[in-house]
């Protein structure tokens, strides 16, 4: 496979810009020098706590706010080097899954409307024939009916919206859809059904996904490859099997015994990380992860772990990274 975006060293601070009167509070680094690639046609699933900065990632990546530093990549062009226009036209090659399904669609447009939104802002839609004849064919592709063309947001369930959500995100025929926490405000019986979706639609289209989601155990079925978050850094990247089966970093030790897995056989034992996350205005020194961590020593406090590769394929930011066999591990809480 072929590379679609490659990010180099990306970096995001927000500052307070609050008008409290006050000591303002430090700056919060919310992405800290992440790097990674993006294969044509791969989904790659973002994983990490609230506050991790995926989000913020997955914002950079479509340029919907610049970063500070680093570089971004979409198709062998440089979206820090495009102006304004050039990175409109580049939107409809990216475009965005939303984690709010009901707040994502206006309340007094019909999905009609909703769904052809990016096509009318490319000149995509062509008569209006042939922009309804192209919405009813994009419900059906996401198993809603036709008919439901001409009602509003609010006569559908979670589900169903989150269904309307992605009908207009492949509207336009993107490259690269980043899908942020798509299902995390679906009840678990809906879950499945929109990723078993979005899993049938890039098979059958072509795109890339960036998958963001809290939750290892969503992204699963769907992921390709798996890059774990903490604190704004990548502290481990590796394909599906090897994330899922011996995690080497202990944070994603941490986060997969707190998923359920498929196979009852292949339960483990919940940790129970100490210590709350820090404030990410305060970001430990050295190793971010080490206030929390069971293998930390001195030097985890004094030097950052830097990525590397651990075996092909998987890369660790853990100056004693080491596999932890899932499969072996004990199954006593």
């Amino acid at each position: 496979m072929s590379v679609l975006v490659k990010i180099e060293n990306l970096t995001k601070t927000f500052a307070d810009t609050s008008m409290s009167l006050g000591p303002k509070r430090p700056p919060v680094r919310a992405v800290d020098g992440v790097s990674f690639e993006v294969m044509k046609g791969e989904a790659l699933a973002v994983v990490g706590e609230s506050g991790c900065g995926k989000s913020t990632l997955g914002r950079l990546l479509l340029h919907l706010i610049q970063p500070d530093s680093g570089k971004i990549d979409f198709e062998g062009e440089d979206l820090n080097a495009m102006g304004s226009e050039q990175i409109r036209r580049m939107r409809q090659r990216m475009q965005m899954v939303f984690q709010d399904p009901f707040g994502s669609l206006s309340p007094r447009r019909t999905i009609a409307d909703i769904i052809a939104e990016p096509m009318d802002a490319f000149g995509l839609s062509g008569t209006r024939k042939e922009r309804r004849e192209k919405v009813a064919e994009l419900l059906r592709q996401v198993g809603l009916p036709p008919a439901y063309m001409d009602r509003k947001p609010r006569q559908f369930s979670g589900g169903q919206r989150q269904r309307i959500g992605i009908a207009r995100a492949i509207s336009v025929d993107p490259a690269f859809i980043v899908a942020d926490e798509p299902v995390s405000a679906l009840d678990v019986s809906i879950q499945a059904q929109i990723i078993n979706l979005m899993q049938d639609l890039q098979e059958s289209k072509g795109f890339s996904y960036l998958f963001i989601a809290h939750d290892l155990a969503v992204v699963r079925h769907i992921a390709d490859r798996v890059a774990v978050m903490y604190l704004g850094r990548i502290v481990e990247l590796g394909t599906k099997e090897q994330i899922y089966s011996a995690p080497h970093h202990p944070y994603t030790e941490a986060l997969l015994s707190a998923a359920p897995h498929p196979d009852p056989s292949r339960r483990t034992g919940r940790i129970i990380l100490e210590g709350d996350v820090p404030s990410p205005t305060n970001v430990p020194s050295g190793c971010a992860f080490r206030t929390r961590c069971p293998l930390a020593q001195d030097r985890c406090a004094k030097e950052r772990p830097a990525l590397r590769e651990v075996e092909p394929g998987r890369v660790t930011a853990c100056h004693f990274a080491m596999p932890h066999p899932i499969a072996n591990r004990s199954t006593a809480a």
